[in-house]
């Protein structure tokens, strides 16, 4: 009894009511605060039920279950959002998902990099299964947010019709091929290892929990990020007044969303970073990148069919050049299958550079 009535699930149930209860409201300042706490203890609880999946299935499965599950319900938002914002959303899908993509090739994998190497010296991963993720990362970002800016179809940084199912057909290919290769084929290129490069086994002293209990862990988990992303919806008319308060670029109300909502995969790899996994950090930073364009441009594809409005997609000059430092950046990184704190720290200072411009362009 005492441990179904755990805050770890106590509290998403309680913010999917709160959800319930606020949406689509003009709330106060005092519902607000309470929305805001409610959204960082989802957080927390989102971790904790991924972490039980991940230890009961292994790695690299845990991983996947976190970015897929994240990836759709984003997905869910940012079609929503579309669906009621008309033509002024028309650039929404291409800055989330750049948003997502340096917060997770920058933000995610610098800061598990750099905690892991301030604590062991050198951060350890295999770089063949490491180098594969980030090939089809670039392979996405390139294909989907790259081209549109350059092709002479339809007027402005968009895809054809038949340039968007063609994107999109190629971004479930590329995912199910790496899925398949991480999952079935090359699982073993997708474990933590240590100095030696041999996998590290599994802590002896913890028991996996129960499958009873980690389906439970699971169902708590989507609720808890449904209870995430609902209720950074919800906190961003008072995040957008702030912004507009610091005289931001509207667009910045963006990043702060998709930084809430990476928030539990940014968490989790800080944890597996700071045990000397960080391969599991870096599975769950470049399987969310994957995810959230290899099934969000496929998922505007289908919607796209009944949307109003250009679908920009094609980034912009600045957009540009932070995507090729990082793709070059993160080649230099993972070749050597080692890491130590200044590349962690290259990679959160691109990552300080995509806010800063954010802010000011």
């Amino acid at each position: 009894m005492r441990e179904r009535l755990a805050w770890t699930n106590v509290v998403p149930v309680v913010a999917l009511v709160a959800l319930a209860l606020t949406w689509g409201r003009n709330l106060g300042t005092i519902p607000v605060i309470l929305v805001a706490v409610l959204l960082g203890g989802a957080v927390l609880a989102a971790v904790h039920h991924a972490e039980v999946v991940a230890h009961r299935v292994g790695e690299p499965f845990g991983s996947l279950v976190l970015a897929v599950a994240v990836t759709i319900i984003e997905v869910a938002l940012i079609v929503t959002l579309m669906v009621s914002g008309g033509k002024d959303t028309a650039t929404l899908a291409r800055d989330t998902v750049f948003a997502a993509v340096m917060i997770t090739v920058n933000g995610i994998a610098g800061l598990s990099i750099l905690l892991s190497s301030q604590r062991f010296g050198f951060s350890h991963f295999n770089p063949e299964g490491t180098g594969g993720a980030l090939a089809t990362v670039a392979a996405l970002a390139g294909t989907c947010l790259v081209l549109p800016t350059f092709t002479t179809g339809a007027p402005g940084p968009q895809f054809t019709g038949a340039q968007l199912t063609f994107a999109a057909l190629a971004s479930l290919v590329l995912y199910g091929l790496f899925v398949v290769t991480q999952t079935v084929r090359h699982r073993d290129f997708f474990l933590p290892v240590d100095a030696s490069g041999d996998v590290i086994a599994e802590d002896s002293h913890a028991e996996p929990p129960s499958g009873r209990a980690a389906l439970a862990s699971l169902g708590l988990l989507l609720v808890s990020l449904v209870a995430v992303v609902g209720l950074a919806k919800i906190e961003s008319p008072a995040i957008e007044r702030g912004v507009a308060a610091l005289g931001f670029p509207a667009s910045f109300v963006g990043v702060i969303i998709a930084l809430l909502v990476l928030a539990p995969e940014t968490l989790a790899a800080a944890r597996a970073a700071t045990r000397g996994r960080v391969q599991t950090s870096l599975n769950l930073a470049y399987g969310s990148a994957m995810a959230s364009i290899g099934l969000t441009i496929p998922a505007l594809a289908l919607a796209s069919l009944w949307l109003d409005g250009p679908l920009e997609l094609g980034l912009g000059s600045t957009q540009l050049v932070l995507l090729a430092l990082s793709v070059v950046v993160s080649v230099l990184t993972v070749v050597p299958g080692r890491a130590t704190r200044l590349q962690g720290g290259v990679h959160l200072v691109l990552l300080g550079s995509f806010v800063f411009l954010a802010i000011n362009p």
